[in-house]
């Protein structure tokens, strides 16, 4: 399988205190398999679907470091991406490293603080099914600096940006960014059916405690009862399901406590 292009979300993993308990539950409720794989960097966990890798998750090394779901974005030269990432105003937190063959990771942080992954392809590209019941399907940035953080993606990754219709900034706010916008890679068409991800603006709806993040979706054949089986093995529902354009989604946290969203595209209008 070909490496991914520049910018393109590639991979995600779940950082997690305990990988039985995550086993559990990530299997049960997206059907996932699991094999272990030793690097020099310490032991993770492949998950995979119909043989096919789809996502990690790996222990963590300090308890003190969050439970959280991390996206990994493709670099064609890991340590360019590092260069511009400090240019345009952001924070590297680990330098690239090879990961045996696997890949060159690094981690980093935009101006808004939201955490996220650089992964230049060795031996692993990266996603092998998405799109499809039990995989990745998107990611989006929620932040309260989106100025600052649209400027930095255009620069570091070359995106195109584009209001997305489902919310719009209000007639009261005329001049402010929209609240949605939708990101292409350099090079395609700036257009829903090419996007790849997106930004979103973190209003007064939020908790004023919660950090800028990035959220990862995931596609479900059926969004209702995903939730009643998440309930069933021990996570919790953030947000409710809700139906939009591109498909009827929920947030919720695992039986740890990490966050991501789920999305039944069949239902897209």
């Amino acid at each position: 399988m070909a490496a991914f292009a520049e910018g393109v979300p590639c991979w995600a993993d779940v950082l997690l205190s305990d990988l039985a308990a995550g086993r559990r539950f990530y299997g049960e409720l997206f059907g996932w398999t699991f094999q272990e794989i030793a690097t020099d960097y310490g032991t993770f966990t492949r998950a995979l679907l119909g043989g096919k890798d789809v996502a990690g998750l790996v222990p963590k090394p300090d308890g003190r470091m969050p439970t959280v779901w991390n996206i990994y974005f493709a670099a064609q030269d890991a340590a360019a991406t590092a260069v511009r990432i400090r240019e345009a105003g952001g924070r590297v937190i680990t330098p690239p490293v090879w990961i045996d063959e696997f890949c060159v990771m690094a981690t980093a942080a935009d101006p808004g603080g939201a955490v996220f992954g650089i992964w230049q392809a060795g031996s692993h590209p990266g996603f092998a099914r998405r799109g499809t019941p039990g995989s990745y399907g998107w990611t989006e940035v929620h932040t309260r600096q989106p100025r600052a953080v649209d400027a930095f993606y255009r620069a570091v990754f070359g995106y195109e940006m584009t209001p997305s219709t489902v919310r719009s900034a209000p007639p009261s706010t005329e001049g402010a960014p929209a609240d949605v916008v939708l990101w292409t890679p350099r090079g395609e068409p700036p257009d829903p059916r090419h996007a790849i991800g997106g930004r979103v603006v973190m209003g007064e709806e939020y908790p004023a405690v919660l950090p800028a993040h990035f959220l990862t979706y995931f596609v479900v054949a059926d969004c209702d009862q995903t939730l009643r089986t998440a309930h069933r093995l021990g996570g919790r529902v953030l947000k409710t399901a809700e139906d939009t354009p591109y498909g009827r989604f929920a947030v919720l946290a695992d039986n740890q406590g990490a966050a991501f969203a789920v999305i039944d595209t069949s239902t897209a209008g």
